[in-house]
């Protein structure tokens, strides 16, 4: 009988947030055989309507909002090659403090306990070697994030399944760049008003993945998602300057079975 391959797991919060920060490993892992399963835990309600009407305003109809934005996921997974697309469909959550935080069916007032029993179920099916999330802060302070995150985490304590577990985040040598290149092209690169300083100093990332051979897809995946391409920053970049600035994805390793030496260069690293 032919060896399982192996698998990766990325838990999202929505639909978009897949392609950022690991639409490059996505799309290199597929390449690479690995079976890929993207977990999206909101339908992204809270995401701009038709004409870019904002929640809450007229015209914005979270209805048409989840399934134009299942259609964007769903596009997305097509341009990363992701094996298998799972979504749990919890509504989403708004920024901290939005009203929609408390509203029936919101992710982040669902006990953790009961989402992670439905992420553990994916997690016995799929048996990712590797799992990727945020980090307890959800990289920036988002609710559906931190939520994530929490639910992840726990299923990965229950069912002691995955082989490696790891946080995205960004080095803050990364972001000076960032913010040098978006003020080239007029866009002031935002940053979430009392949050602590995003990202992590560059020696304590564990882990650097090499995606640049990947930035056209990843690029795609991220244009997939059309209807929030006025809140999609990197967008404005175009492909070919997004590629070089994106082509590395970067890591904190918090789970390891199998001993492997860091910093490292490879998810799999230990496992292959």
């Amino acid at each position: 009988m032919a060896e399982r391959p192996l698998t990766l797991m990325a838990v999202h919060a929505h639909p978009d947030d897949e392609a950022t920060s690991t639409g490059g490993i996505l799309a290199r892992y597929a390449a690479e055989g690995v079976t890929t399963v993207l977990v999206t835990c909101t339908d992204g309600r809270c995401g701009d309507g038709l004409g870019g009407t904002k929640p809450g305003e007229p015209g914005h109809d979270p209805g048409t909002v989840v399934t134009m934005r299942q259609a964007e996921l769903t596009a997305s997974c097509a341009a990363l090659k992701v094996t298998h697309l799972e979504t749990l469909g919890y509504a989403d959550s708004g920024m901290m403090g939005w009203p929609a935080n408390d509203a029936p069916g919101a992710f982040w007032t669902t006990p953790v306990a009961a989402a992670a029993d439905r992420l553990a179920e994916l997690i016995r099916r799929y048996r990712p070697d590797v799992v990727v999330t945020y980090d307890e802060n959800g990289f920036y302070g988002h609710p559906d994030h931190i939520q994530a995150h929490r639910i992840t985490m726990a299923a990965v304590e229950q069912t002691g399944i995955p082989a490696k577990v790891y946080w995205t985040t960004v080095p803050r040598s990364a972001f000076r760049q960032f913010g040098q290149v978006m003020k080239e092209i007029g866009v002031e690169f935002p940053e979430p008003d009392g949050q602590p300083e995003l990202g992590l100093p560059d020696d304590e990332i564990t882990t650097w993945v090499d995606v640049g051979a990947y930035g056209g897809q990843k690029f795609e995946s991220l244009a997939a998602h059309a209807s929030q391409a006025e809140n999609i920053f990197f967008l404005q970049l175009g492909e070919e300057r997004f590629t070089e600035l994106m082509g590395v994805e970067t890591f904190v390793r918090v789970r390891d079975t199998t001993g492997a030496p860091v910093p490292e260069d490879d998810l799999f690293a230990g496992l292959r």
